[in-house]
């Protein structure tokens, strides 16, 4: 039976929304442990990972963490830094709470990612993606939510307008180019927000 929203499909963001964001939460440990500022560390962090190629599957893990340590002079092995990143990547069972019940009303929920090879493995640690149809991962796409034609060729594909598609993420510049396309979006702040929203769209 179709739901009564206009919605029919909802875009979930993975690290910030359905879990801790542990690239940034990682990252600030790092610039701690370094005894650099923590938000040009951050900053640095992130236009390096794209600008490597690393989060759109062009290069690899070792390629970012090189690039970082010559960029900023942080110490540790590959393995160390990755894990610092990943053990803080905790999954929030409220957010997958919302997803099963949003499964339960006949919506349908999709991850919409820009993550590297991590996700996979933050997947084999604590499965997340049979909760999902459809896991959309930048790593695998060759390019990411920084593009609008991401937001595009994911609507093609999943046969959808964009009218008919909530975007959730806690990214502003990701927000405003989904919203510049007809998507309807929630820029996360927190759950209890969210769950507002969801209320007012009448998905809750």
């Amino acid at each position: 039976m179709p739901h009564a929203s206009s919605i029919t499909t909802i875009l979930f963001d993975y690290g910030g929304v359905l879990a801790e964001e542990g690239f940034t939460l990682g990252l600030e440990v790092m610039a701690r442990e370094n005894h650099l500022d923590p938000a040009e560390f951050f900053r640095t962090g992130v236009e390096a990972i794209y600008s490597c190629g690393y989060v759109t599957g062009k290069t690899t893990e070792q390629a970012y963490w090189e690039l970082l340590r010559s960029q900023t002079g942080i110490r540790g092995e590959d393995r160390t830094l990755t894990e610092t990143i990943l053990s803080r990547f905790i999954l929030r069972p409220r957010m997958l709470g919302a997803v099963r019940a949003l499964r339960k009303q006949g919506l349908n929920p999709v991850i919409l990612s820009d993550q590297t090879d991590w996700l996979e493995r933050l997947n084999a640690r604590q499965p997340f993606f049979q909760e999902f149809s459809r896991v959309f991962n930048s790593f695998h796409l060759g390019k990411t939510k920084r593009e609008p034609s991401l937001f595009t060729d994911v609507l093609a594909t999943l046969k959808v307008e964009p009218g008919q598609a909530l975007f959730v993420d806690d990214n502003p510049g990701h927000i405003a180019r989904a919203a510049a396309l007809g998507l309807k979006t929630h820029l996360f702040l927190s759950e209890e927000l969210f769950f507002a929203d969801l209320a007012r769209l009448g998905l809750a």
